[in-house]
């Protein structure tokens, strides 16, 4: 499985998990919660009606005032009201006066006159100077049909000589506790949804961080030229760099050994042509053939200064993994310096040159590296083509990339030949004088469209060679 999918069922498990016991929790604590507030409600309303009979209560002749007719009207009153989004068409307390004796003497609902209450908590404990509360249902079997009862002593001189029992049925709560409920429930999905999208982005982020760099670990196993991923600080940041400074030492100690073996090894063959003609030197013989052991050793010591300069120039280019710049270079007028620089040698030889380059095709790299490329596979093509042989340079745009054709008429290269025409050292014998190249110019080029994003493609076709070199 892979790791952003661990990472996310993880993370969605405790996500989850969280979310479940949250809402659980606060949903068991919203109808106490609410019955609390509604419960606050009845001791003041009970008090303050309380506090009103005080100055006309007796118990003997309660009858004889207007408290009755009052309670009643309470009871039948049918209001209009709209309390936050739920209609309110009938009043819910239940108001009744009990005296002493805990004897009902009013009743907003006119069923319990008379009748003996003194047992029910509100009555009993309020008439013994305690807080009266109770919860009773109206149906044994209907846990919905509960109602609180809240008492208030009336007091007269400081005396208890009755008890005001406000009550309200649990029922009428519950709208207002479905309505919490179902908001609560509908944000908590939703912040649930939200937590479980985040962490869904946050796998999918992590995940795509850890396989580029993967992809750029395994491409550097594998000797391709790779950008280093960057990332905004962090753990993966570092991780990034120290995978790139381990394939910097590794790669590096690799390439020392390489060059130098490599660099012993081509300049074994200069340094003995050049100490034999020196031995030979020594020796008694005509000037003719001084001046040809002269001349062979001043030709010997610039074959090794072209290839210790034309390695370092490759070394430069080898241990780069990215271009430093990204300049628009117009193709068609890089060729034509390039072309410039080269009059000399193809006029000597009387060549022909076709150009058909379009003056719109731009390339994006760095210039100096491009101007080089293109000037060893000029090179390359000008030591190959005979006398008022053909030349013939081309360009188009493919998708995006560019693709550069150099045909040069020629012999056809060996088979053999082909597929390492473009290794470090290796160099085919030059027509004019069968002497060969240092075998690096080929190299370079193809480390260079390496860096551009291209590739390089030598093969025989009619009458002559053609390099193909694709840029991106």
């Amino acid at each position: 499985m892979p790791l952003g999918v661990r990472i996310f069922l993880v993370y969605a498990l405790f996500i989850g998990l969280t979310g479940y016991f949250v809402l659980s929790t606060v949903m068991k604590e919203i109808r106490p919660g609410v019955r609390q507030s509604s419960e606050e409600t009845l001791v003041d309303t009970a008090n303050l009606i309380a506090e009103i009979l005080g100055s006309d209560f007796n118990s003997d002749s309660l009858d004889q005032h207007r408290w009755p007719e009052l309670l009643k009207a309470y009871g039948n009153r049918q209001p209009v009201a709209t309390i936050w989004g739920l209609p309110k068409i009938q009043l819910n307390h239940r108001i009744y006066v009990t005296n002493a004796k805990g004897i009902v003497v009013l009743d907003s609902s006119g069923a319990a006159v008379g009748q003996d209450y003194s047992r029910w908590n509100d009555v009993y404990l309020t008439l013994r100077g305690e807080y009266g509360a109770r919860s009773s249902r109206s149906d044994p079997n209907d846990a919905g049909s509960s109602v609180m009862h809240v008492g208030a002593p009336i007091r007269d001189n400081g005396q208890i000589i009755g008890v005001v029992t406000v009550a309200k049925p649990n029922s009428s709560l519950q709208p207002y506790v479905d309505r919490i409920q179902r908001r609560l429930l509908a944000y908590g999905v939703g912040l649930i949804g939200l937590g479980l999208l985040f962490g869904a982005w946050l796998s999918w982020w992590l995940s795509r961080s850890l396989r580029r760099l993967t992809a750029y670990a395994q491409a550097v196993s594998e000797g391709h030229r790779v950008e280093v991923p960057h990332y905004r600080g962090g753990e993966l940041e570092q991780l990034a760099t120290a995978v790139e400074q381990m394939r910097t030492q590794l790669e590096g100690k690799a390439y020392v050994e390489r060059y130098v073996h490599t660099l012993t090894h081509e300049l074994k063959s200069p340094l003995a042509a050049i100490r034999g003609a020196a031995e030979l030197l020594q020796g008694e013989m005509s000037s003719e053939h001084r001046q040809r052991f002269i001349s062979n050793i001043d030709n010997e010591s610039t074959r090794m200064q072209q290839l210790i300069e034309r390695l370092l120039n490759l070394a430069q280019v080898e241990q780069r993994q990215a271009l430093e710049e990204h300049v628009e270079v117009p193709l068609a007028a890089l060729v034509s310096e390039v072309l410039n620089a080269q009059t000399a040698r193809i006029e000597s030889r009387q060549l022909f040159v076709e150009q058909t380059i379009p003056g719109d095709l731009v390339l994006n790299g760095e210039p100096f590296l491009l101007r080089q490329a293109l000037g060893n596979l000029l090179d390359n093509a000008l030591d190959f083509t005979p006398r008022q042989g053909l030349l013939r340079l081309s360009a188009e745009r493919l998708g995006d990339q560019i693709e550069f054709k150099l045909f040069n008429q020629a012999e056809a290269i060996p088979d053999y030949a082909l597929p390492r025409l473009s290794e470090r050292f290796y160099s085919l014998p030059r027509p004019d004088n069968g002497r060969k190249s240092t075998g690096l110019g080929l190299n370079f080029v193809e480390e260079v469209a390496k860096l551009h994003g291209g590739t390089l493609r030598l093969e025989n076709v009619h009458e002559g060679v053609e390099v193909t070199l694709r840029l991106s």
